[in-house]
C-alpha cells in the first residue's frame, strides 16, 4: 500500500484503536485478524501477522461461505495454487 493519506484516530478505553475501513481493506485486515505491533522510535508499525493455522482456517471458512464452494473444491484449488507459489519462492535463481 502506498502512503497517500494520513489518518488520525484515537486510542480508546482498553487501548483499542480503529483502523479506517479503506486501510483495512487495502491491507487485507478483517475482523479477528492478528497483527504485529512494532515500536519504531516514537512510531508504531502495525503489520498483518503471517498466516497461521487459525487464520488459515478462518479464511477457508469465509471462502466456503462466500463462494458456496465445498471443502473438497477449496482444498483442490489450494493444491493447484501451491506449485506456482512454491516455484516462485524456492526455485533456483539463475
Amino acid at each position: 500500500m502506498r502512503v497517500s493519506t494520513v489518518y488520525k484516530t484515537e486510542i480508546r478505553q482498553r487501548g483499542q484503536v480503529t483502523i479506517p475501513k479503506s486501510v483495512r481493506e487495502a491491507s487485507g485486515l478483517d475482523e479477528g485478524c492478528s497483527v504485529t505491533l512494532i515500536p519504531i522510535g516514537e512510531s508504531i508499525l502495525i503489520a498483518p501477522q503471517r498466516l497461521g493455522l487459525d487464520e488459515a482456517r478462518r479464511i477457508i471458512e469465509q471462502t466456503i461461505r462466500a463462494t458456496g464452494m465445498t471443502l473438497d473444491e477449496v482444498l483442490a484449488d489450494l493444491v493447484s495454487q501451491r506449485q506456482p507459489l512454491f516455484e516462485e519462492l524456492y526455485a533456483k535463481r539463475s
